[in-house]
């Protein structure tokens, strides 16, 4: 199991995160990412790795 956060403070609201792991994530009113599940296993865990990877801010961190 792995543990997803987002650190709102550094979200440009690309939404990058929203287009390959909606599952996980999600966008405010004002864009900023909200995390849908902290924890996450299989295939949205593998979602969530390629999110963080494609964070133009760094704003996520997955734990595995």
């Amino acid at each position: 199991m792995s543990s997803v956060s987002a650190d709102r403070e550094l979200c440009i609201q690309a939404g990058n995160c929203v287009m390959v792991a909606s599952e996980v994530f999600d966008q405010d009113d004002d864009g900023i990412v909200v995390v849908l599940a902290d924890e996450v296993t299989g295939e949205a865990a593998e979602h969530a790795r390629e999110a963080v990877k494609l964070c133009p801010a760094s704003a996520l961190t997955l734990r595995e």
